[in-house]
């Protein structure tokens, strides 16, 4: 009984199979460690490694472009205030919107760029989670903006026009008037550049001066008040048809322009919404 007993009480001896050969203790389940977990902090750390790197490779990306996008709106600015200061006396041809100029519409894209790529800059540098999407957010509404404006425009194109020509027509009654030279300046290049006369027909400068006259600019051979000849020296082609007329025929340059620059827009809230989810990542792996 106390043999039985002795041999009891010592620990045996795990054989491997029949080969007579002692079996290692499993590993971490002795000296009373705890088991390993498979994959743990390396498996982590790989994780934030990468998460690391892509936010590297995009923060050098998201710069580049907003730097570009901060230059374009620079030298949109510049062309703005030039025009405004070179051709301050071309304005507008409506008479309910005298300041939506050529120079005035530049000067303020030109800011709105330059605001929003300063943005990104900085979010990209800084690795900004507030200033990426603040980004995103501005890009967003100025795209969305520019889609619904285009989607109405050829939703009502017909109604535009009307408006268009009534505005314009209206317009006329200003010309030569104190206080209007820049919207004289424009008619008066519009006709001799696009040899036109009057919105929609030279008769329409009739009803502006109460007679049968129209601008000398409106003459097929300029000369002083050549415009109180006969209807035969002067063009007929009316202004807003032929404008109209040019631009479809460079639609294609128009349209280029336009997808251009909503792939521009486009490429841009890719790359924020890109680098503000690598910057979640990096914080939530390498916390």
């Amino acid at each position: 009984m106390a043999r039985r007993s002795g041999r009891e009480g010592r620990p045996r001896r795990q054989w491997s199979g029949g080969s007579g050969v002692p079996r290692a203790p499993a590993a971490g389940t002795g000296c009373g460690d705890a088991p390993s977990e498979p994959g743990g902090s390396g498996h982590e750390l790989k994780r934030c490694s990468m998460a690391h790197n892509c936010l590297q490779c995009i923060k050098y990306l998201m710069f580049v472009f907003n730097l570009l996008f901060w230059l374009g709106g620079c030298g949109i600015l510049g062309v703005g205030i030039w025009l405004a200061v070179t051709q301050g006396n071309f304005a507008t041809l409506s008479s309910s919107f005298p300041s939506l100029s050529a120079a005035n519409l530049l000067i303020v894209t030109g800011t709105f760029v330059m605001i929003i790529g300063f943005v990104g800059c900085i979010g990209a540098v800084k690795e900004n989670k507030c200033l990426l999407l603040s980004f995103f957010i501005m890009l967003l509404i100025i795209f969305l903006l520019e889609l619904t404006v285009v989607i109405l425009f050829f939703v009502y194109t017909d109604k535009i026009d009307k408006y268009a020509q009534r505005d314009l027509k209206k317009g006329l009654h200003l010309y030569g008037t104190d206080g209007n030279i820049g919207l004289t300046n424009a008619w008066s290049i519009i006709q001799t550049d696009f040899r036109c006369c009057g919105v929609s027909n030279y008769t329409d400068w009739f009803e502006v001066y109460n007679t049968t006259r129209v601008p000398d600019s409106c003459c097929l051979e300029f000369s002083e008040n050549c415009g109180l000849h006969s209807p035969g020296t002067w063009w007929k082609a009316p202004c807003y048809e032929t404008v109209k007329i040019w631009l479809q025929e460079n639609l294609l340059a128009v349209g280029i322009f336009g997808l251009c620059t909503a792939m521009v827009q486009i490429l841009g809230l890719t790359f924020a919404m890109t680098m503000y989810c690598q910057v979640v990542k990096a914080d939530t792996y390498c916390a």
